[in-house]
């Protein structure tokens, strides 16, 4: 070949494209079309296991506990309050609920009466002599509570026979209680008037009230409403049933006229004084 020959093919060669690689082959699209199609259900599947819990849903999650744990417990315990009456019979359950609306009466009684005393010093032409006379009446009232004034007036007798020995100073004050709470205005045990201070105590298999030994039987003279006073000691798990379980005999009696004659020496405080001038 001769020289110029050489040099137009090298000039050629120059002016040809060099040659373009190929492209690569796209092997991940070749293998997902190898793989199989998901279905909806096994795409759920796979995004919800393994589970990817963040800590923000960890407390949330705790946060849920806690609250279903609570409401739980306030179930059960609103379930346990309401069995203590839910085996009682249907009188017992009318009786407790007529005993409520009785006290409440006796409140609203109570507010009216301080009302129309207010309105009558309020009209009263003479205002001093209205306000002595209720004076008088409430210090009759307070004699009353204090036990250093006899008092009469319509109520229950109750008698504890304990022909084992079984009746103890706190079942006594229970009775007292509930006496209280279904409005007992004055009592009387055996020859001891109660009053807002009294304490009972065990005293050598008796009981002793105010520092005073009483023996069975255990004599209750009390002034009230019958009607309240009666069902409130037969009311189920009562101060009555309290008493039978422990085989002491229980007797209630109604009267018109019960008449508290024992009675507390006032006394004098030594450092209270009235703040009124």
């Amino acid at each position: 070949m001769s020289n110029q020959d050489e040099v137009a093919e090298n000039r050629l060669r120059k002016e040809l494209p060099e040659e373009v690689p190929a492209p690569p082959v796209a092997v991940e699209e070749d293998r997902e079309a190898a793989e199989p199609a998901l279905t909806g259900r096994q795409r759920l599947a796979k995004g919800l296991w393994p589970p990817r819990v963040t800590r923000a849903q960890l407390i949330v999650a705790l946060l849920l506990f806690g609250l279903g744990f609570g409401l739980a417990v306030q179930v059960a315990s609103n379930s346990d309050s309401g069995n203590a009456l839910r085996g009682a019979r249907q009188e017992d359950l009318v009786r407790i609920l007529d005993e409520l609306d009785d006290r409440s009466q006796r409140l609203e009684d109570e507010k009216q009466g301080l009302e129309k005393q207010r309105a009558e010093l309020e009209n009263s032409s003479d205002q001093a002599e209205e306000a002595r006379k209720q004076t008088v009446e409430k210090e009759k009232q307070l004699g009353i509570l204090a036990g250093t004034v006899a008092a009469q007036g319509p109520g229950i007798t109750m008698t504890i026979e304990d022909t084992k020995g079984t009746v103890e100073a706190d079942m006594l004050l229970d009775a007292i209680q509930e006496l209280r709470a279904a409005g007992a205005e004055a009592i009387q045990v055996n020859d001891v008037r109660v009053v807002a201070g009294t304490y009972l105590t065990d005293a050598d298999g008796s009981v002793s009230v105010d520092g005073n030994k009483i023996n069975a039987p255990f004599r209750f003279k009390v002034i009230g409403n019958p009607q309240d006073l009666e069902p409130a000691l037969n009311i189920p798990g009562g101060v009555v049933q309290t008493l039978e379980k422990e085989q002491a005999t229980v007797t209630v009696e109604r009267s018109d006229k019960i008449v508290v004659d024992a009675l507390r020496a006032a006394k004098q405080p030594d450092y209270a004084r009235s703040s009124s001038q």
